[in-house]
């Protein structure tokens, strides 16, 4: 096996967030689900947008959040995603690149009469209620030309990891894409990583996913609410028993319960972080993930993988917005740790 290029290599959606605050009355108002991640048409997002109080916009999407999170934390990691050849999707490719990730997939610039010319760079219109909970309206845009034109065999063979978000398999061709990149990779000896992205999605691919942990997936992420939906149950012990034998690692995140990492028939139990205040709970599972793959492409044991996971989540949570604030996460790991990330 040649040396690995890329600890992580992620392929994922590639969108720019509007973040707004927003009381309950409105998500019931525009009939939104708390919690949950909606698609939407061009035409809801331009509604949505003009209805919405003043937001910030910055780059997300949920594989690129973890990205940014791996880059901080000292990793060397690559994206894959679809971006339109617009200002959104140049402010993307500026921010992804300059937090040091490798980023080369070519923008959609589709020829007249072509079915994706007017399709525009993916944005998530996300209202953020007092309690810090994120709910997502997600216009895709430019993301669901992603096929697998776009995947270079090579890249993902170099990876340690390939990371995949859910929410791609939405979309037949990004399906498509997702597969090869997966097969290169499996191909080469490396390991697949999925995160099951919201429990919606899981309702939507339900037998799919559960196939892709059968035998596929090597590493899967999961919050509590993702993977009851996924074995169909309101006890989170009966999907644990579920999903033991599955993939070879799984995290299970539990908010400020902490998170369960499973292997074989173990069960270990890693607390939460602390965090002062609760501000905006975007990017969490995005950030855990981060820190548990920078964990495990360094060696580290599987409670330090959570812990350092852990870490990640506290602070994106501690402000506004899916990527950190903080000038390094590696240090921040480091201190809380007490030894180098």
């Amino acid at each position: 096996m040649t040396a690995p290029r890329y600890d992580v290599v992620a392929v994922g959606n590639a969108i720019v967030d509007v973040l707004s605050h927003a009381d309950e009355a409105f998500l019931d108002r525009h009939g939104m689900h708390k919690g949950a991640m909606m698609l939407i048409d061009k035409d809801r997002a331009g509604a949505l947008y003009d209805a919405m109080g003043p937001g910030i916009e910055m780059s997300g999407g949920s594989a690129a959040n973890t990205v940014a999170g791996l880059a901080s934390l000292g990793a060397r990691a690559a994206f894959v995603g679809k971006v339109a050849d617009d200002q959104l999707g140049r402010i993307f490719r500026h921010d992804i690149t300059a937090i040091g990730a490798q980023y080369d997939t070519a923008p959609l610039n589709g020829e007249a009469g072509d079915e994706t010319t007017d399709k525009t760079t993916a944005r998530c219109l996300i209202m953020v209620t007092p309690d810090g909970q994120r709910t997502m309206n997600t216009y895709l845009g430019a993301c669901t030309a992603l096929g697998p034109d776009d995947i270079d065999e090579a890249l993902f063979a170099s990876g340690l990891i390939t990371y995949v978000e859910g929410y791609l398999w939405d979309e037949p061709r990004a399906k498509e894409a997702i597969v090869k990149a997966a097969r290169a990779a499996r191909d080469a000896g490396r390991k697949v990583a999925l995160t099951l992205s919201d429990s919606f999605c899981v309702d939507r691919h339900r037998a799919e996913f559960i196939e892709l942990t059968s035998g596929f997936v090597d590493v899967l992420f999961a919050n509590e609410q993702e993977i009851k939906a996924l074995y169909e149950t309101d006890d989170l012990d009966a999907a644990i028993a579920r999903l033991k034998g599955h993939a070879e690692i799984a995290a299970v995140t539990r908010s400020e319960k902490g998170s369960l990492v499973i292997v074989g028939d173990e069960v270990l139990t890693v607390p939460a972080e602390p965090v002062a205040q609760v501000v905006d709970t975007t990017g969490a599972g995005d950030l855990y993930a981060a820190g548990f793959l920078r964990g495990l492409t360094s060696g580290r044991s599987l409670t330090d993988c959570a812990r350092m996971g852990s870490v990640c989540a506290a602070e994106i949570i501690s402000h506004f917005g899916p990527r950190p604030e903080v000038a390094s996460l590696a240090d921040l790991v480091s201190t809380r740790m007490g030894r180098a990330a």
